[in-house]
């Protein structure tokens, strides 16, 4: 049995310190006084992340007109992650979470299925994390080519 979090809205955004593709430590506290999303993805290179990744991309400086900082998550080694990063110009950064450490906290790492099968994966989920730590929205199931524009709808309600 997965001893998985149910965050809900409200809530206090788990603590978390892991390492980013250049391998510095990146912390829930380097973000206080803005807003977080952070974006939670199967893997990189695949069609959807990859979509979504861009999508963010492509708004990056409207996100950060609004001070708002972008971190993504996935089961990928900082090596991957940087080589996701040059291929597609990410400006952001992406955290290596291999041992599943923060995937699990935040409560996304569990059983999926996909074509019949069963099997342990990351659910591609969003939390928009105010300036006080508190998670304001949890986005689930992002749409990948519209990603960045559930984020500001959101945000500008």
């Amino acid at each position: 049995m997965s001893n998985i979090h149910f965050l809900k809205i409200g809530d206090t955004a788990p603590d978390f310190s892991g390492l980013d593709q250049n391998g510095s430590t990146v912390r829930l506290s380097d973000f206080s006084g803005k807003t977080l999303v952070l974006y939670f993805y199967p893997k990189d290179n695949t069609p959807g992340c990859t979509v979504q990744a861009c999508n963010l991309r492509d708004n990056f400086s409207e996100l950060v007109k609004q001070n708002i900082s972008v971190l993504g998550v996935s089961a990928d080694s900082m090596q991957k992650h940087q080589k996701f990063i040059d291929k597609y110009a990410l400006p952001f950064p992406l955290i290596a979470d291999e041992n599943h450490e923060l995937l699990k906290n935040y409560g996304v790492w569990g059983l999926k299925k996909f074509m019949g099968r069963e099997y342990d994966g990351i659910h591609r989920t969003t939390f928009i994390i105010n300036k006080e730590g508190i998670i304001d929205e949890i986005i689930k199931k992002p749409k990948t080519k519209f990603h960045a524009q559930e984020i500001l709808d959101f945000l500008n309600k």
